[in-house]
């Protein structure tokens, strides 16, 4: 209680996102860390990193609504989420990992199958499966949102991650401020993220 009284607004909305991310009580000692509810990276690529999902606009967005409407009914908390022409990124709490993954399986096979019958090749494999990272600690939390926010810059779709549409960034950038952000950036880089399975 004490140190929650020497804090200024952003460490205190820091350490309430650290304590929501070991499902610890806001205000209280927490009494056992729920092997249900943990964070988790997720990803997802188009087979070879072909622009699938960027096939159009049209479709970029109708794909990202339909990802957030399964997070939404599924997930406990959406910490930062971004959709590619090729591949997909949430940071976000899941308590039925399992029922979630099922949920992205069906939506995976079924837009496969619409867009394949869009473009007319029918048997092309869309999708690389989904992979799941757990949240190990405060600084992996960071740098993976870090990460996540930025990668429409990493893969060079644009100057600055505010330009891309298809990402939580102004939520976060409304919610902390951009010198916040920026200083977070700093902070917890995320240089070496994603080396050897997120590249085009």
């Amino acid at each position: 209680m004490y140190r929650w009284q020497k804090l200024d607004e952003s460490e205190r909305v820091e350490l309430l996102l650290k304590r929501e991310t070991y499902a610890y009580p806001k205000h209280s000692p927490p009494h056992f860390i729920s092997s249900e509810a943990n964070c988790y990276h997720f990803y997802a690529a188009n087979y070879q990193h072909k622009r699938i999902i960027g096939y159009s606009d049209a479709r970029l967005q109708n794909f990202t609504q339909e990802l957030l409407s399964i997070c939404r009914l599924k997930a406990e908390e959406l910490y930062a989420w971004c959709v590619l022409p090729n591949h997909w990124h949430l940071l976000l709490k899941i308590i039925e990992l399992k029922e979630f993954l099922a949920e992205i399986g069906r939506l995976h096979g079924r837009t496969s199958f619409y867009w394949n019958g869009e473009e007319n090749c029918r048997g092309r494999k869309c999708w690389f499966a989904c992979a799941d990272r757990r949240i190990k600690s405060i600084r992996h939390f960071f740098e993976t949102r870090n990460y996540i926010l930025q990668n429409p810059v990493k893969h060079g779709y644009v100057d600055s991650w505010e330009q891309w549409e298809y990402s939580s960034v102004h939520e976060y950038l409304a919610a902390v401020s951009e010198e916040k952000a920026t200083e977070n950036l700093l902070k917890y880089p995320a240089y070496n993220m994603g080396k050897n399975w997120d590249e085009e």
